[in-house]
């Protein structure tokens, strides 16, 4: 069994596309939120998503395009782009994200957008990783929201250990550890790298695995573009950030 684990699709259907040429048949699909949002393509990128997902949660943009909640906290360019989402959304894509709950829990993992409890916090620091850790008893944690691909380790002490998978990596799991994995972003990376980011995660080899891939960048940017969304929002796809 493996499953392959994504989040932050943004409305990037060219990088959705590639992603999925990576994904085996019989890989199980996961989605970890932010389907819209920002991109040009919401509702072919959730058509396309919910043709192979198996399991999905909502992210914060998900619940902004259908119900308006907590755009007064976004930047300028995010709100210009999710009331654009709002304006050309399709009944089947609105209704679709409604269905998605905050978090699901399989028995050795959980999934959840940004973190446990507190479902859009962002976990960039220790501390933060800390505050997740204690607010679940999961052993392992698959979050996005944040855009970097990277994890979080508690060890048996209460220690926390964090490092970045920026080129792609593996990880072991250990026993006795508990671990947080960020998977990153599928539209629109933010560490440095602008290659997107998708997890494979095999239970049995208790093996993670966050892989980068190229996809037609310019192609993305002249669409975001093409519908006058902030040009900001093209710019950044080119230096992941």
């Amino acid at each position: 069994m493996r499953y392959a684990i994504l989040s932050d699709v943004h409305s990037n259907l060219e990088s959705l596309q590639r992603a999925f040429a990576l994904i085996a048949p019989d890989d199980i699909v996961l989605s970890l939120g932010d389907v819209v949002g920002y991109g040009p393509n919401p509702n072919e990128a959730i058509a396309l998503l919910r043709t192979r997902v198996s399991h999905a949660v909502l992210g914060n943009h998900d619940l902004a395009a259908i119900d308006n909640f907590g755009v007064e906290h976004f930047n300028k360019a995010a709100r210009a782009a999710i009331e654009w989402t709002q304006g050309v959304l399709d009944r089947g894509g609105r209704a679709w994200l409604d269905t998605l709950g905050y978090e699901l829990r399989f028995p050795d993992f959980l999934l959840v957008h940004g973190a446990p409890v507190r479902y859009f916090d962002y976990i960039l620091q220790k501390r933060d990783a800390a505050e997740a850790f204690a607010a679940t008893d999961a052993p392992l944690i698959f979050v996005g929201h944040t855009h970097i691909a990277q994890h979080w380790v508690q060890e048996p002490n209460g220690s926390v250990g964090h490092r970045h998978a920026q080129r792609g990596g593996e990880l072991t799991l250990e026993g006795g550890k508990r671990y947080i994995v960020d998977v990153g972003s599928i539209g629109q990376p933010r560490d440095a790298n602008p290659q997107p980011c998708l997890v494979f995660y095999e239970p049995e080899r208790r093996r993670v695995e966050w892989v980068r891939y190229s996809y037609p960048v310019a192609q993305v940017q002249r669409k975001i573009r093409a519908v006058k969304l902030p040009g900001y929002l093209a710019d950044r796809l080119e230096g992941g950030r």
